[in-house]
């Protein structure tokens, strides 16, 4: 027995060295172990203890007996009269302490230990690799792919198993079993992260993806994204060595994965060309990150502290010719550009001026000349309408006071006389009538919205 029990701790101790668990916590699992196999034959509430001598290897078993007068429990209690056989002169109140032959349980005990063993390493594996690679978020890692979960991808890196979801796959890629894949790691994540994940959507997905391929892993989840920004980024870090350096930084990146992307780029070194480093020499540097991404074409946007600048840079490759800010607290802009440009401000299924929206964080609008200028003159016809409507103004006066900027009922009312009476064809009498039939019109309006309200 004590052989075999040197032999044990010698395997306990070669576990410790691998698995990184202390000596203390197995040999307590295996006396726990030894007890639960002890009380299956003894009893539920039987009172045992277990012990190993870690310079002998003996294992030994007690169980702990009360003597009483009167037995109502025989797992736990014992007459006066049995107890004689253990001690001299018992009496009531006194303890029983009898060894227990452990031959028979150990080999049971050996068992249970074993599990529970199995369990307990894999549970410190996985915290193991979960302090190992939650650190690593944000960092580029290459795997072979080992299977596949629905449309989501597992992906072996050596010591764990990884996810690649399909929302975090560039869509036009196709893979078998065995390719190369090289991506970021998103997120990783426990078991305690996914419970508490919340409303977050992108969240919602990677543990949608966990749960499909968990299959009793119970973590870590190592989280692969080739469609984020982050993951673009760090291409971009490899190929530019000034964006490592500091001296190029990237201010932000939105993709449509696999097709086109915006990046916004400066240089804190007002002599280097922040686009053309990135581009290198005949577009070599930013050739490698699209050909790792599929041909995924990339506009380099110059970052600006002035709005209009930024977001005329971030519609490229479409040339804007001004920016028009609709409102700055709502973040609204309206964009002009050439007529011939206007297809390519847009893009195809909206998606050039949805990325520049989604890189500026502003709500972008895109308008041709003709368009603008179409607008203008239905506009302006809507005004002179508005204007010839009142008493004693034809079309000719309301074209004439239009062009001098009076293109409203209201500003018209508020104007002096002598200001109207210097405009072409209009006197100071026909001033004062216009002004006073101005006052007229707005005063019946008001008239006419009371009665309304009424």
């Amino acid at each position: 027995m004590e052989g075999n029990a040197k032999d044990l701790i010698l395997a306990l101790e070669g576990l410790e060295r691998e698995k990184n668990i202390k000596r203390d916590d197995i040999l307590k699992t295996i006396e726990d172990a030894l007890v639960s196999a002890l009380r299956k034959n003894l009893g539920k509430t039987a009172q045992i203890s277990a012990k190993i001598d870690i310079l002998t290897g003996s294992i030994q078993a007690f169980q702990t007996l009360n003597v009483v007068d009167f037995v109502t429990n025989p797992e736990t209690e014992i007459d006066v009269e049995a107890a004689k056989a253990h001690l001299k002169n018992p009496k009531a109140g006194d303890v029983v302490t009898l060894t227990q032959d452990v031959e028979d349980f150990s080999r049971i005990a050996a068992q249970i230990a074993k599990q529970v063993l199995i369990q307990k390493v894999r549970g410190i594996e996985r915290e193991n690799f979960y302090k190992e690679f939650k650190p690593r978020e944000g960092e580029v890692i290459t795997g072979s792919v080992r299977r596949f979960s629905d449309r989501d991808l597992i992906v072996d890196l050596g010591k764990v198993e990884a996810i690649l979801p399909y929302c975090e796959q560039i869509k036009k890629e196709r893979y078998t079993n065995g390719s190369r894949v090289k991506a970021v790691i998103a997120k990783v994540l426990n078991q305690n992260d996914l419970a508490n994940i919340g409303d977050d959507p992108v969240l919602s997905r990677y543990k949608s993806a966990a749960f499909k391929m968990d299959k009793g892993q119970r973590g870590p989840y190592v989280i692969l994204s080739r469609a984020n920004g982050k993951f673009m980024e760090e291409l971009f870090k490899v190929e530019v060595p000034e964006i490592s350096e500091g001296i190029v930084e990237i201010k932000g990146i939105e993709r449509d994965p696999g097709f086109r992307a915006k990046v916004m780029v400066s240089s804190i070194d007002h002599k280097i060309d922040p686009i053309g480093t990135c581009v290198g020499m005949r577009g070599i540097r930013i050739r490698a990150v699209m050909n790792e991404l599929s041909g995924e074409r990339i506009d380099l946007i110059n970052y600006s502290d002035d709005v209009s600048t930024i977001i005329a840079n971030a519609i490229a490759p479409a040339k804007a010719n001004f920016v028009k800010i609709v409102s700055m607290s709502e973040k609204k802009a309206l964009v002009i550009v050439p007529d011939d440009q206007l297809a390519i401000a847009i893009g195809k299924d909206w998606q050039n001026i949805k990325l520049a929206s989604r890189l500026t964080g502003w709500n972008l609008e895109v308008k041709s000349e003709s368009q603008k200028a179409k607008e203008a003159e239905e506009a302006a016809a809507a005004t002179q309408d508005v204007i010839a409507g009142i008493e004693g103004i034809g079309p000719k006066t309301a074209e004439i006071l239009q062009k001098a900027g009076y293109t409203s009922v209201e500003a018209i009312a508020a104007v002096e006389p002598e200001h109207l009476a210097g405009l072409q064809g209009i006197g100071e009498k026909t001033a004062a009538k216009i002004i006073e039939s101005a006052k007229k019109h707005l005063e019946q309006e008001v008239a006419d919205d009371n009665q309304e309200n009424n």
